[in-house]
């Protein structure tokens, strides 16, 4: 056997027999891979847009909101926003950005409530 000459199908049967498989798995750690979420970051603030890659700490969020300020509909924490979404009188909300990669210490998925609201949040000036 030249490996050189090797077929497409006999290199993806190589992989099964190794367990070697090319695409994540979207189970576990990599289950809100293309959802909305907020993200808490060590050193960058809070983000809200969609997990478009994750690996250890690090993800890169596209069409992505800074939340520079915020405040939960109801409740009082980032779970809250991620549930209910935010009051836009109180909330300073960034306009979006193609894409940002970031340190994440908390990734919290959005309810369709949540997305829209932060969607639909003004874009905050500068004063």
């Amino acid at each position: 056997m030249n490996i050189d000459n090797l077929t497409l199908g006999q290199i993806k049967q190589i992989q099964a027999l190794l367990g070697n498989h090319s695409t994540p798995s979207q189970d576990g750690l990599n289950a809100m891979l293309g959802k909305k979420v907020i993200i808490r970051t060590y050193s960058a603030g809070v983000w809200f847009g969609e997990l478009e890659q994750k690996a250890g700490t690090e993800v890169i969020i596209k069409n992505a909101r800074r939340m520079w300020k915020w405040w939960a509909k109801e409740g009082i924490s980032l779970s809250a926003c991620a549930l209910y979404g935010i009051r836009h009188n109180d909330s300073k909300i960034v306009e979006a950005v193609d894409s940002v990669w970031l340190e994440a210490i908390e990734i919290i998925p959005c309810t369709d409530v949540a997305i829209n609201s932060l969607e639909s949040a003004p874009h905050v000036k500068a004063q």
